[in-house]
């Protein structure tokens, strides 16, 4: 009995609010009380009230709430009540942090993280029970194409959870932008029917508008051959080179080119010879667009790493050998100027079409989403890991849902542009799918895989293992504060079953690529949770931020061509060159494209930095923000050094890595 003090946070987006009247009740330990309250929530407030219960309820246990509505059901934005009890009553925090619809009573717990069987009465491991049965009718696997990651039921946008879409500025600026830049494009379009389309240089009548410093720098620069290896380390893409240990058995030496071999054995014996293999790409078919045949290719290209830390082509092998067919051509460095640039042209399609479908939308879009549904099927709201995970998570399923239905669905922006368009995209999916390792998706794991572990001016490795190492002090801090000990992670029923559904349901039994089915101790623990929301924040930032950067001047990775590979050399023109490279339309629909998906969006979170409190107490709130501290020191460290280079590598500054996947 005494006096409640009670505040209601209603969300800060637009609609948030809402005109219907909202009833609250105290659940204790001893009894519950019903609060006369007349709130309808206002956008962005919190209201406060002093109210007297006469009856000894006891220790908070929930709060439980049920809107009213007349006529028109009004959703309302919940993010949090909170209630101070009589006396020295601690205050007790009850997060929300959904949509609020409907007439049903909703029950908020107390927000402290509980494990199942930490409860001493069985009234949370009853509630915690009901969510989840009630989430997963919600949250529904479906298969989107056979052999690929499973995704959330939903064909259209309208069909998610409404706690999973977009709030409405970001579905506005969203729809805003796609629709800037179709007109855009459409202005270029006009624009270069009064003028010729026949050498690099008319790239420059759709090279205005929006793009970035860099983006002007890859334009002067892009036949550079020390940009073009560069850009295997720290470019939209960098996650194709390898160290090479031998020379690759598809490498096809023909005699007379024994001094190229000799200076390749003598890179490879000095630890210095690189590669980067597009062999993924092999028999994948290509698009078909307006009528006309696109052309896709399988390059291999072999590197050397100069003692200054410049990494330049040594030898370019379009396509793999065939035995049917006379030797594949070698394109090397000092051939004719435009045979040697049509043959990195080459190269830097196929990258575009690995980098957007492999490294881009199945290692972090399909994964993060793959996180996302079991999150919300296996683990409850009270559950840590549940509270751990729910920032990263923000997004994803309706950007993944736009994206089957807008950018690699029927008629969709891939079948427009893309070489890999019309089904070719679906294959190299699935082959990029039957690959994926859980090892692939650890940077430590990874780099070392391709031995780039020390590589001199690699930015992009170097940043992400200070990233992963912070993110996994993190986790452990946040881990060790619930489960002290091994056994507690094996008894952990929920923790298990999220386990198996991400390995063998999402993934579609991914244990025999090294995806674990269960979690034996607090080290395996905490090695998957990092793994989880590095993929979900770093690692899309530095494989999507890229693109606008690195896309926008299209000759530098041209999204499709339209001319089949050279089998000669001297027979290359630049009518070649620009019947191979994208047409005006194709041209115009990238830059549109790499700036939509690539520039900074307008609401966003930066890691870390998540306003949501779905943790209460003094410890986790401890923890995260040393990881706050953790990252702002890493902050300092990157923008010092990028003072000192001619080419700053921004995309895993912490302030500039959002905090799920969002676009």
């Amino acid at each position: 009995m005494g006096r409640y003090r009670i505040r209601v946070a209603t969300g800060a987006w637009l609609f948030s609010g809402s005109h219907n009247r909202v009833q609250l009740w105290l659940v204790g330990a001893r009894g519950e009380a019903e609060l006369e309250l007349q709130l309808r929530p206002a956008r962005g407030e919190e209201e406060e009230f002093d109210r007297d219960v006469a009856e000894d309820i006891g220790l908070l246990q929930f709060v439980r709430l049920r809107k009213h509505h007349w006529l028109v059901d009004d959703a309302w934005f919940c993010d949090r009540i909170t209630v101070q009890g009589p006396g020295a009553c601690a205050e007790a925090a009850f997060p929300c942090y959904r949509w609020v619809q409907g007439e049903d009573i909703l029950s908020l717990p107390e927000g402290t993280a509980r494990l199942p069987g930490d409860n001493a009465l069985d009234v949370f491991q009853k509630h915690r029970e009901k969510e989840l049965k009630d989430r997963q009718q919600i949250y529904c696997w479906a298969t989107w194409k056979e052999g690929l990651p499973l995704t959330i039921a939903a064909e259209r946008k309208d069909d998610l959870p409404p706690n999973m879409r977009f709030h409405e500025e970001k579905r506005l600026d969203f729809e805003w932008t796609l629709k800037a830049g179709a007109l855009e494009m459409a202005l270029k379009r006009v624009y270069t029917l009064l003028s010729s389309w026949n050498c690099l240089e008319d790239f420059d009548q759709i090279f205005w508008g929006q793009k970035s410093a860099l983006a002007e720098k890859v334009h002067q620069c892009w036949q550079d051959d020390e940009l073009f290896g560069y850009q295997f380390v720290n470019g939209a893409n960098p996650m194709l080179l390898r160290r090479s240990t031998s020379l690759p058995s598809r490498l096809a030496l023909p005699s007379g080119m024994e001094e190229l071999r000799a200076q390749l054995e003598k890179e490879l014996q000095n630890g210095s010879l690189f590669e980067a293999d597009f062999i993924l790409l092999d028999g994948i078919p290509a698009n078909v667009i307006r009528g006309e045949k696109q052309y896709l290719a399988a390059p291999l290209v072999m590197l050397k790493m100069e003692p200054n830390g410049k990494l330049l082509p040594m030898v370019i092998q379009i396509q793999p050998p065939n035995p049917s067919s006379p030797a594949p051509t070698l394109f090397l460095p000092s051939d004719p100027p435009l045979a040697w640039l049509l043959a990195k042209s080459w190269v830097r399609n196929s990258d575009f079409q690995l980098h957007q479908l492999q490294y881009h939308l199945l290692n972090t879009h399909l994964v993060a989403e793959v996180i996302a549904v079991a999150t919300m099927r296996c683990l409850p709201g009270l559950h840590p890991i549940f509270k751990l995970l729910i920032p990263h998570i923000r997004y994803t399923m309706e950007i993944n849902t736009r994206a089957r239905t807008q950018l690699i669905s029927d008629g969709g922006i891939f079948d427009k542009a893309v070489s890999t368009g019309g089904g070719g995209h679906v294959q190299l999916l699935r082959r990029a799918t039957a690959q994926l390792t859980y090892c692939s998706l650890c940077p430590p794991d990874d780099l070392a895989d391709r031995g780039l572990l020390g590589l001199p001016g690699a930015l992009y490795a170097r940043d992400a293992l200070r990233l992963w190492e912070i993110i996994a002090r993190y986790v452990e801090g946040i881990v060790h504060l619930f489960y002290q000990r091994d056994d507690v992670v094996r008894g952990d029923p929920e923790l298990q079953a999220w386990c198996r559904e991400i390995t063998e349901v999402g993934l579609c039994q991914a244990q025999d690529r090294g995806f674990p089915v269960s979690f034996q101790s607090q080290s395996q623990l905490c090695h998957f949770l990092t793994m989880c929301i590095f993929t979900c924040t770093a690692q899309h930032a530095a494989i999507n931020q890229g693109q606008l950067d690195w896309y926008a001047w299209v000759p530098n990775a041209p999204c499709t061509m339209r001319m089949p590979p050279p089998t000669t050399k001297e027979d290359v023109t630049m009518a070649t060159v620009m019947g191979s490279l994208p047409d005006v339309q194709q041209a115009c629909l990238q830059m549109a494209i790499s700036w939509h998906l690539g520039r900074r969006q307008p609401d966003m979170v930066p890691l870390g930095h998540h306003k949501e409190k779905y943790f209460s107490g003094p410890k986790p709130k401890a923890v995260l923000n040393q990881f706050r501290t953790d990252l702002e020191n890493l902050e300092k460290e990157i923008t010092a050094r990028n003072e000192q280079l001619d080419w700053p590598y921004e995309y895993l500054k912490p302030s500039c890595i959002e905090n799920s996947v969002t676009i």
